[in-house]
């Protein structure tokens, strides 16, 4: 029986106040509105961006919410004016968005699309504010338009991957976040040409999707930096191939690694929002050619102090989002390079290391505010 069109309740994880334990409830689903889609998302994972939210610390809170951006799932209906999406399709949603039409999505060097770049503070869908779930009539906020964290869930179209419907959604949902934004940051912007070196400031999944990035470049020294050396180990496997935690050193880690590598790495990349790491990764890098590539999102009263001599002394700072990559043009290619063997990211499952069911949601929470493990598969039909 068609669902299309109706209120469809379901069972969500709702995130009621900060840091407290999120509670599954049935929540009512509206059906999707102009340029929206209903989605039955089948898989999901936790980030370290839904904890920060989810604690809310350093931000204006918004709740009760449904959190979750990492996702795999099916389209169940479409709303009016959706023409590229049908009911069946397999879809990652993107926590940012790609409109087409806008002057960065007409530019090949930018995917910060105007309409639907990340937005941490929107509570509702931008057609007309209001948000698509509901307890009882009062609503319950989105999150990045997306809410993962639900059976069900309406997206904007320009924030949805169609996929190769042969993909293994419990892979292939990472990349619709953490991977491709630490493998991109390496891939897209730093570009590291082979048998070049390498730093990696924060060895949680997206500085290790940035050290594969690095490793599939070719490059022939990948150090990882981080201040939990439990880390390094699981780093291996990802093509770390030397470690520095700078708690081991009374100097500077940037010193450290110029004198590691004689005058400092030919690229690195910060993965952590440590505005300390972020300079370290800049002045890490060798004078005449260093790129350093920041991702991390830093505090907002942060200010980024460096002497302009690390500039002139021709050194390049860049940013990146997303990995530089399109959420709709981009994304569904990296799945079918995926599917081809045409990535070095064919053992995606090195970044899952637990799984749980949804009713045991809060367990992921746990793992990740425990540092244990990079990313948690949680099994929305479990």
């Amino acid at each position: 029986m068609s669902t299309a069109g109706q209120v469809i309740r379901c069972k969500a994880a709702v995130a009621w106040e900060s840091g407290k334990p999120l509670s599954i409830e049935e929540v009512e689903v509206a059906p999707p509105q102009k340029n929206e889609v209903r989605i039955k998302i089948l898989f999901t994972s936790l980030c370290h961006t839904d904890v920060y939210f989810w604690d809310a610390k350093g931000q204006d809170p918004l709740f009760p919410r449904i959190l979750g951006h990492e996702a795999g799932g099916i389209v169940e209906s479409v709303g009016e004016g959706v023409t590229d999406l049908q009911p069946g399709d397999h879809v990652l949603p993107i926590f940012t968005g790609e409109c087409k039409e806008c002057p960065h999505c007409l530019s090949e060097e930018s995917n910060m699309c105007d309409l639907l770049r990340i937005n941490t503070v929107r509570g509702g869908m931008i057609h007309d504010g209001n948000s698509r779930f509901s307890i009882n009539g009062k609503p319950i906020y989105h999150f990045l338009g997306t809410s993962t964290f639900s059976e069900y869930t309406v997206v904007h179209v320009g924030q949805v991957a169609k996929i190769n419907p042969d993909a293994p959604l419990d892979k292939v949902c990472v990349l619709s976040c953490g991977i491709s934004t630490g493998f991109g940051a390496t891939v897209n912007v730093a570009k590291p040409k082979k048998g070049q070196s390498v730093a990696i400031f924060g060895l949680g999944a997206v500085g290790l999707a940035a050290a594969e990035g690095a490793r599939v470049s070719g490059a022939s020294r990948i150090i990882g930096v981080d201040l939990n050396p439990s880390r390094f180990e699981e780093a291996k496997k990802f093509g770390v191939t030397e470690f520095v935690n700078p708690k081991d050193y009374n100097k500077p880690v940037q010193e450290v690694i110029a004198e590691m590598t004689g005058g400092g790495v030919d690229r690195s990349v910060e993965c952590t929002g440590s505005i300390q790491a972020m300079i370290s990764a800049f002045e890490c890098v060798h004078d005449g050619w260093g790129v350093a590539v920041l991702v991390g999102v830093p505090n907002k009263d942060d200010a980024f102090k460096t002497h302009p001599i690390n500039l002139l002394n021709e050194r390049t700072l860049k940013g990146t989002f997303f990995g530089n990559y399109k959420p709709r043009t981009d994304i569904p290619a990296v799945v079918e390079k995926y599917m081809n063997k045409e990535l070095d990211l064919e053992k995606l499952e090195k970044f899952i290391t637990h799984s749980v069911p949804f009713s045991e949601i809060n367990k992921a929470f746990e793992y990740m505010l425990r540092g244990e493990g990079l990313r948690c598969m949680i099994r929305m039909d479990a």
